[in-house]
C-alpha cells in the first residue's frame, strides 16, 4: 500500500513536471515567434508612368529688348508714358531740350557749305574772284609777250643797218623769253590751279562734313525719343526736369509677348538636357494659381559659369504662348521632364539596395524576406523601374518600422 502510493506520487511528479516544461517550452516558442517577426513596411510592385523631372531658377527677358538711351547731355522736357504702358510704334514717348543739339545741327550745316565752297573752287580751278584774277594775269602777261616780241624784231631790224648792238638785241630776247615763261605760268594758273590730290583732299572733307550733318540731325531726331516697335514700356529711368549725362538710359520697352527665360541649371544636370525638352514656368507673382506657361529648350549652354555658389549653365527657353503677363527680371521656376516612361513596372527607391555594384530587394514571401536580384531600367527621385527581377503584384520591403536593418530569412510582419 504505501509502495503504490509512492508509486502514485511519482507518476503526479512527472505529470506536473512535464506539464510545466510544455508550458515553458510554449510560452518560449510563442515569445520567440513573436520577438523575430519583424515589422517592415512594404508595397506591392505596379505598373506607372515613370517620370523624371529637373527644377531650378531663372529670369525672365524680352526676345528683342529696346533701351533707348540720351544722345547728348540735356534735360528731360516732358514723359508722355507710365510704366506698364501699350504703346504703338511711333508713338512720342519723351522730349529731350535739343537747345545744344540745334546748334550743332547748325554748325555742321555751316561746315557742309565751306566744304562744298572748297570743292567746287578745287573742281573748278579756284573760286570766281580767283578765276578772274587767274584771267586778267593771263591777259596781261599775253600783251607783255606780244610786247617784248615787237621790241625784239624792231631791234633785230636796227641792228642790220647798225642802228643797235648785238647787246641791245640779246638783252630784248631775254625780256621776250621771260615773257613767254610768264604767260606760261599765267596759263597753268588760270586752267590747272588744283592737283587731283588737292580735288580729293577736299571732296574727302566735304564727306566728312556731310556725315557730321547726318549725325547732327540723327541726335535732333533723337530727342524727340518714339517708339522703335509696338510694346510695352516697362522701365522709365529719367523724369521730367532731370538733366541726363549722354549714353544714360532713358526708358526700356519690348514686346511681352515674345519673351524667354534664362535659366541657371547645376552642371550635373545639363548632360539631361536636350533642344526642344518642354519646360513648365512658374512665377510666385503669377495672380492666377496652380496656372504655368509652357516653353521648351530653345539654346544648351555653351560654357559653366559660376551664379552665386553654384556652378550652372544658361539655358535659354522659349515661352511657346506668351501673354504678356511675365514681367521682365521676373524670378521664377522652370521644371523640365527629362524623361517619361508609361506602363513602367518599377518600385519606391528606398526599396532598392545595392552591393558590388548590383542591385537587390527584399521580396516578402510567405511571412518572411528574401533577397532577389533586380536589373534596373531609369531611376527618377521617388521611383525605380525594373526591368527584371521582379513580377506584377509581388511585395517588396521598404523598410523597417522599428529603425532594425532588413536582413534575409528573417520572418518579418507587414504594417503600414
Amino acid at each position: 500500500m504505501a509502495e503504490e502510493r509512492k508509486q502514485t506520487d511519482r507518476l503526479r511528479l512527472w505529470l506536473w513536471r512535464g506539464a510545466g516544461v510544455l508550458l515553458i517550452v510554449v510560452f518560449f516558442t510563442a515569445r520567440f515567434l513573436m520577438r523575430d517577426r519583424l515589422p517592415v513596411r512594404a508595397v506591392q510592385v505596379s505598373r506607372q508612368e515613370l517620370i523624371s523631372n529637373v527644377s531650378t531658377n531663372g529670369r525672365v527677358e524680352p526676345e528683342v529688348n529696346y533701351e533707348i538711351h540720351s544722345p547728348v547731355s540735356t534735360s528731360v522736357k516732358a514723359v508722355y508714358v507710365q510704366p506698364g504702358d501699350q504703346v504703338p510704334e511711333g508713338k512720342l514717348l519723351m522730349l529731350l531740350d535739343d537747345v545744344e543739339a540745334q546748334a550743332r545741327l547748325a554748325t555742321a550745316a555751316s561746315g557742309v557749305r565751306t566744304a562744298q565752297a572748297a570743292v567746287e573752287a578745287a573742281t573748278h580751278n579756284g573760286t570766281l574772284q580767283e578765276r578772274q584774277a587767274a584771267a586778267g594775269d593771263l591777259a596781261r602777261a599775253g600783251i607783255e609777250r606780244d610786247q617784248a616780241r615787237r621790241d625784239l624784231d624792231g631791234l633785230v631790224k636796227l641792228k642790220a643797218t647798225g642802228a643797235a648792238s648785238a647787246s641791245e638785241v640779246a638783252a630784248a630776247q631775254q625780256r621776250l623769253d621771260a615773257a613767254e615763261a610768264s604767260l606760261r605760268a599765267a596759263g597753268q594758273n588760270a586752267n590747272s590751279r588744283y592737283s587731283e590730290a588737292e580735288v580729293a583732299r577736299a571732296q574727302a572733307a566735304l564727306a566728312d562734313a556731310e556725315a557730321n550733318l547726318e549725325a547732327a540731325r540723327h541726335v535732333v531726331e533723337q530727342t524727340a525719343v518714339h517708339a522703335p516697335v509696338a510694346g510695352t514700356v516697362y522701365g522709365i529711368d529719367a523724369g521730367r526736369g532731370e538733366f541726363v549725362e549722354a549714353g544714360k538710359l532713358l526708358l526700356e520697352m519690348a514686346d511681352l509677348s515674345h519673351e524667354r527665360v534664362r535659366a541657371y541649371f547645376d552642371e550635373p544636370d545639363i548632360g539631361k538636357l536636350a533642344i526642344g525638352q518642354k519646360i513648365q514656368i512658374k512665377w510666385e507673382g503669377d495672380p492666377k494659381p496652380d496656372h504655368a506657361w509652357l516653353g521648351h529648350v530653345a539654346r544648351m549652354p555653351s560654357t559653366v559659369i559660376v551664379y552665386g555658389t553654384r556652378s550652372v549653365g544658361e539655358v535659354l527657353v522659349q515661352i511657346d504662348a506668351g501673354d504678356g503677363d511675365l514681367l521682365p527680371d521676373s524670378s521664377v521656376t522652370v521644371k523640365v521632364t527629362t524623361f517619361s516612361e508609361p506602363n513602367t513596372l518599377a518600385v519606391p527607391r528606398e526599396a532598392l539596395h545595392a552591393e558590388n555594384g548590383k542591385s537587390y530587394v527584399y521580396k516578402v514571401v510567405s511571412g518572411g524576406l528574401v533577397r532577389t536580384p533586380v536589373t534596373t531600367g531609369a531611376i527618377n527621385l521617388t521611383q525605380a523601374a525594373i526591368l527584371s527581377g521582379l513580377n506584377e503584384g509581388d511585395w517588396v520591403a521598404t523598410g523597417t518600422s522599428n529603425g532594425q536593418p532588413l536582413q534575409e530569412g528573417i520572418p518579418v510582419k507587414v504594417v503600414q
